[in-house]
């Protein structure tokens, strides 16, 4: 039996194939505008607020604002990484990304024994991202989570 899915331009056999089956390789294929139009992110510069949060420490002010560029043609992550500064993570690759509905997740492993290491989450809205990555350093035994409010702001003109 197949079955329409309201707003896709294609159809599929329910049990053979899912969604996330099915934008994942649009993903990997290039087609990164039908990609966009399925997660409703747009492509381009967006400012975000991101908050670190250190487990046991209270009253740390640990807030900043970032500005980053969006893309769907960035296959590892989109272009979405940590962003609070002085942390080994932020240039670590990202791998096992998955895509299922308006939910984005990936890893970031760091190279080496005992190295850093964190789950990224994010959900996608129009113009808009909420994210929460949960690191752990490695070999210190030292857990930390940050969020990620994002807003997007025009063109990625000057925006790394």
């Amino acid at each position: 039996m197949t079955q329409l899915i309201k707003g896709a331009k294609f159809s599929v056999a329910k049990k053979a194939v899912s969604i996330p089956l099915i934008l994942t390789a649009l993903l990997w294929a290039g087609t990164s505008s039908a990609l966009s139009e399925h997660l409703q992110l747009r492509d381009g510069a967006y400012e975000v607020e991101v908050r670190l949060e250190l487990p046991n420490l209270q009253n740390v002010p640990a807030k900043s604002i970032a500005r980053v560029c969006i893309s769907s043609n960035d296959k590892q992550s989109f272009g979405f990484t940590v962003l609070s500064k002085n942390n080994p993570l932020s240039n670590c690759p990202s791998k096992n990304l998955s895509i299922e509905s308006e939910k984005l997740t990936f890893d970031i492993v760091c190279k080496g024994q005992r190295a850093a290491e964190a789950r990224a989450t994010y959900t996608l809205g129009v113009g808009r991202f909420h994210g929460r990555i949960d690191m752990k350093m490695g070999g210190k035994n030292m857990t930390m989570m940050e969020t990620q409010s994002g807003r997007w702001i025009g063109d990625c003109d000057g925006v790394q």
